[in-house]
C-alpha cells in the first residue's frame, strides 16, 4: 500500500513536470493537472495510510520497544559517566563528548518512541515523554553551557539530565 501510494505521487509529480513543459508562458492545463494533483492526493494518503499500517505490525512494535529501551539505557549509561567526569574535563571539551556519544541513541529512541502509545496507551506515552523531553532540555543546555564556557551551568545540567533520563529509563521500565 506504501509503495503503491509513492509510485501514484510519483506519476503525478511527473505528469504535472511533463504538462508545464509543454504548456505556454502563464497558461494552466487544466484537463491535465487537475487529475494529476488528485492521483497525487490520492497517493499521499495510501503512503501514509501503509506507514501506519507498518508502524502497528506486531512485530515492529515489539522491535521498537526493544529499541526504546536499548537506547535509553545507553543514554543513561552515557550520561552517568559524563557526570562522574565532568570535574576532570574542561567545560569547553562537554559539548563534543555530548556530539560523540548522544545523537544515536537520541534519534533511535525518538524514531521509535509512537510505539509506546500504540503498545501501552497515551498515557504511558506522556509520561516517558516528559521525563525524556526535559532530560533532552537539560542535555542542550549543557551543550550550550559547554559552547560558552559556563563551568557552573555544565556541571548542574548535567547533574539535571541524569536525573531525567534516569527517570524516563524508569518509566518505560514500569510499563
Amino acid at each position: 500500500m506504501k509503495i503503491a501510494g509513492y509510485i501514484l505521487l510519483t506519476v503525478a509529480f511527473l505528469v504535472g513536470a511533463y504538462v508545464s513543459v509543454l504548456t505556454e508562458a502563464n497558461e494552466i492545463h487544466w484537463p491535465w493537472f487537475a487529475p494529476a494533483f488528485v492521483v497525487g492526493v490520492i497517493g499521499v494518503g495510501l503512503a501514509r495510510f501503509g506507514a501506519r499500517q507498518e508502524s502497528r505490525h506486531e512485530g515492529a512494535l515489539t522491535a521498537n520497544i526493544g529499541t526504546l529501551k536499548e537506547s535509553l539505557d545507553r543514554v543513561v549509561e552515557n550520561i552517568t559517566r559524563l557526570d562522574a567526569e565532568k570535574e576532570s574535563m574542561h567545560p569547553a571539551d562537554v559539548h563534543g563528548r555530548i556530539d560523540e556519544l548522544f545523537p544515536a541513541d537520541l534519534t533511535a529512541f525518538v524514531d521509535a518512541r509512537e510505539s509506546i502509545a500504540h503498545v501501552h496507551g497515551l498515557q504511558a506515552y506522556a509520561n516517558v515523554m516528559n521525563e525524556f523531553a526535559a532530560g533532552e532540555r537539560y542535555l542542550n543546555r549543557v551543550w550550550s553551557a559547554s559552547v560558552d564556557c559556563y563551568i557552573e551551568d555544565v556541571h548542574e545540567y548535567l547533574g539535571r539530565s541524569k536525573e531525567q533520563f534516569i527517570k524516563a529509563r524508569d518509566v518505560l521500565a514500569g510499563l
